[in-house]
């Protein structure tokens, strides 16, 4: 069994102790896996998945309504959009380095299953549905809360960054228009690298880098916001 890891140290990393292991065992079992050892009966983590999601939901709602008196229904469901997506939970996932503890199946890992978003997002929400499961909503709130509401005023900001980028520009930069130029790309098709420049009018204001082109114009959008941030002082982002 593809397994280098101890269910020790994968509880230590999320902070909970499970009474059933097992559960834990199931949150990191993509369905490759589970299909590949099907004599040995492995369940794999898209039901947990599910629950997690519904789990993350409230648990969002909840800390955003509390947080955020004065935000109107419409604001909160966009900025709970923005925690809630799947590109979010993969920034979250990282930070855990969930990805090393995943079962893939053969294929999945030759093509880069372990560092996908849509992967270690759904692992991400099993793993919630998992602690829910095993020790009920306060603990899994108090994991949602440690490891996916912490620090959301910057990841808001980097998953909406195109957007805000398009608003400063409108605001301060009436003549000009952004553009994003495809600039390079590197590495195997299933694990590729792009390169992209964020251009305002003819000038080059930043770069980013991501393993989809959307995810390199996002960095890029997100680090020219902070660089226009720098430079005028009057811009409120």
């Amino acid at each position: 069994m593809q397994k280098n890891w101890s269910i020790k140290e994968l509880e230590k990393r999320i902070g909970y102790k499970f009474q059933n292991v097992e559960l834990l065992r199931q949150a990191v079992t993509h369905s490759s896996f589970a299909n590949e050892h099907r004599t040995e009966g492995l369940a794999d983590n898209e039901r947990l998945e599910f629950l997690g999601d519904a789990v993350l939901e409230v648990s969002s709602s909840e800390f955003l309504f509390l947080n955020y008196p004065e935000m109107p229904e419409g604001d909160l469901t966009k900025f709970r959009a923005s925690i809630v997506c799947e590109p979010t939970l993969a920034l979250c996932a990282r930070e855990l380095e969930l990805g090393k503890f995943l079962l893939l199946g053969k294929g999945e890992e030759l093509t880069g299953g372990r560092n996908r978003d849509s992967i270690v997002s759904d692992a991400m929400e099993a793993v919630i549905g998992a602690i829910y499961l095993d020790g009920g909503f306060a603990n899994a709130k108090e994991f949602v809360q440690k490891f996916v509401l912490k620090d959301i005023e910057h990841k808001k900001l980097f998953y909406d960054s195109k957007t805000i980028l398009q608003e400063i520009v409108q605001g301060n930069f009436k003549e000009e228009s952004i553009s994003y130029v495809l600039t390079g790309e590197e590495g195997p098709d299933h694990d590729k690298t792009f390169y992209v420049d964020v251009m305002i009018g003819d000038r080059l204001v930043a770069r980013g880098t991501g393993h989809t082109k959307k995810g390199a114009e996002q960095e890029a959008a997100y680090r020219a916001i902070i660089t226009l941030k720098g430079t005028m002082k009057d811009t409120c982002i």
